[in-house]
């Protein structure tokens, strides 16, 4: 297996995501330039974090048109793995490949520090691993965190089992208080029709080793792993 790691002008997670397969997982993977239509054969693609473009106009509005963007459409069609964090979720929805829309936090501030996820599915590449109701523990580090979408599509999201992490207490109840940014009903990250594009806003690639913490993240990339193994 093969994973892809995009990099936009402003990308400032592309290594620690990098590190995490290379050094962690212990797989193949390559960096994949913005500017370019070409995926190198990659079975999977990691949509990092960051600033892609310096954020103008609003996050992800610009990364959406690049030339690697419109290859990652065509392979997220065809059935291929797709991961974005953080700012990577803001692209994705940018770019139609989530619904709804990343905004300002509530409290109109920058954001990071560890915060607590439940898994609301373990129906998904990157969540098999995991078990409903298991709770996380991954920081956060965003000023557009706070996850919004029509009426209609939230139900959508619902009924389809598709909300895959809410965030939590340390407990797994879900509060007013442990939302960090005012996202609807908690939502920190969900997937799309197919199950194979995944957009959360808190790091697995920031807590995939002791040393930073909590290993909580891996679990995701290990899930991401086990699927690609028996493709």
């Amino acid at each position: 297996m093969k994973f892809g790691v995009l990099v936009f002008p402003g990308s400032n997670c592309d290594h620690d995501t990098f590190n995490v397969i290379a050094e962690v997982a212990r797989q193949p993977v390559t960096f994949l330039w913005h500017d370019s239509d070409d995926l190198s054969g990659v079975d999977a693609v990691l949509v990092p974090g960051g600033f892609a473009y310096g954020d103008y106009l609003r996050t992800g509005a610009i990364a959406r048109f690049s030339p690697v963007m419109q290859a990652v459409r065509k392979f997220a069609d065809a059935g291929g793995l797709v991961l974005g964090i953080c700012n990577g979720f803001q692209i994705l929805t940018e770019a139609g490949l989530l619904p709804g829309a990343l905004m300002r936090n509530a409290g109109l501030k920058y954001i990071c520090k560890q915060v607590h996820l439940r898994v609301e599915t373990a129906d998904s590449p990157f969540t098999n691993q995991l078990g409903k109701g298991d709770v996380l523990e991954i920081p956060i580090g965003h000023m557009e965190g706070n996850y919004f979408c029509a009426p209609d599509e939230f139900e959508r999201l619902k009924a389809e089992d598709r909300i895959a992490f809410r965030y939590a207490a340390p407990g797994g109840q879900i509060t007013a208080e442990a939302n960090p940014n005012g996202s609807l009903d908690n939502i920190a990250g969900i997937l799309n029709e197919k199950r194979n594009v995944l957009g959360m806003m808190p790091h697995p690639d920031r807590s995939s080793e002791a040393i930073l913490g909590s290993r909580d993240g891996w679990k995701i990339f290990s899930s991401m792993i086990e699927v690609l193994a028996t493709r």
